[in-house]
């Protein structure tokens, strides 16, 4: 008896195959024109949507001038690091600035600046400063400065997302939490 169980058992657990190579090649067919259709819609939805992160930029120099103008006005600074090439870090820019909520916030609170991280332009000597760069980053990723300029906190995205987009709820939170103390 337990012989055949286990003899059983071992029917059960192996995975199902294709019964010929052509129901292999349907399986693959049917994943590779899935992936290019969401490529595509992908490549569409960046498209229509402003590009904010400036590889040519002097990250260094426009956060200098970002850390004078913060003492002055007694705002923090919200470092969203990123690319144009990321949809992520893309929807989130295109998510703060259309939701008049959101945008209220950081205007109020915060001098934002979009920090470029591709091959054009990895910023390592800025990025340094402020995370360890062997470590895995995903992005975007926030860096929030205080108004002299010192590092307060980094912020991964992946726990703002709902979905698609991101929560309004935690994204309202997360800007609340690192504003500035009155």
């Amino acid at each position: 008896m337990a012989l055949s169980t286990l003899a059983w058992a071992q029917k059960i657990d192996q995975p199902t195959k294709a019964k010929n190579s052509s129901d292999k090649a349907l399986l693959v067919k049917s994943d590779a024109a899935e992936l290019e259709a969401k490529k595509k819609a992908a490549a569409e939805e960046k498209a229509k949507m402003p590009k904010p992160y400036d590889a040519k930029a002097d990250a260094q120099a426009d956060i200098n001038k970002l850390i004078a103008q913060a003492k002055k006005e007694g705002k923090n600074i919200m470092i969203q690091a990123g690319g144009n090439w990321c949809i992520w870090c893309l929807r989130f820019n295109q998510y703060v600035q259309t939701t008049p909520e959101l945008k209220k916030i950081v205007d109020e609170n915060y001098l934002y600046y979009h920090l470029n991280y591709s091959p054009d332009n990895k910023n390592e000597k800025v990025f340094a400063q402020y995370i360890n760069l062997n470590e895995q980053q995903f992005y975007p990723f926030f860096i929030i400065l205080d108004q002299n300029g010192k590092k307060i906190h980094i912020q991964q995205s992946d726990v703002l997302e709902d979905g698609k987009g991101y929560s309004l709820e935690k994204t309202k939170a997360f800007f609340n939490q690192w504003a500035p103390k009155s």
